[in-house]
């Protein structure tokens, strides 16, 4: 198979967090038509484990898919931040516990709407945080636990744990151990 052909494209809503283009492609012997791309800043993501194999969650709601869940810290990548800087940044602001970022270890990588996003996530690894304040994104969860990872897996059957950053690098802990 060979790669669409892109003639073009055309921005047609943007902010600082998100840009929506329309783009001109060509499948191989089809058609040209016009596709929505939704242009996203990568996220990163921390799992957090400590010593007796739970992982640091945050249960929190989501109003675009009216969905409460427990998610790992994650959020947007600034311009030119380090990945894993990134990713310990928001651990620390939404939980109150500090990892060093040459201290994580890449996790997982996917690109969750690969046919019509440029979204991508990067989740690492984090052990040894230690609580050092109280979050500072105090909107991001109601509450903060320590789970243990042997019940993750289930919580996920359950739909307890839905977002997708969150279940991509939890499964991959767990294919890992």
């Amino acid at each position: 198979m060979s790669e669409w052909t892109v003639h073009g494209s055309r921005t047609i809503y943007t902010s600082p967090w998100v840009e929506l283009d329309l783009v001109d492609v060509e499948p191989p012997g089809h058609a040209r038509y016009e596709h929505h791309l939704i242009k996203l800043a990568p996220v990163a993501a921390t799992v957090l484990l400590d010593d007796s194999e739970r992982v640091l969650l945050m249960w929190r709601h989501r109003f675009a898919t009216k969905t409460w869940n427990w998610e790992i810290p994650s959020g947007i990548v600034e311009p030119g931040e380090d990945l894993a800087v990134a990713a310990a940044r928001e651990a620390l602001e939404e939980t109150g516990y500090q990892v060093e970022a040459s201290a994580l270890e890449p996790l997982a990588y996917n690109q969750p709407i690969g046919g019509m996003s440029t979204a991508e996530h990067h989740v690492f690894l984090g052990r040894d945080a230690v609580r050092v304040a109280d979050p500072v994104d105090t909107h991001e969860a109601d509450r903060i636990e320590w789970r243990p990872l042997d019940q993750v897996q289930q919580m996920i059957d359950d739909r307890q744990i839905v977002a997708g950053v969150a279940v991509t690098g939890l499964l991959q802990l767990i294919a890992r151990r």
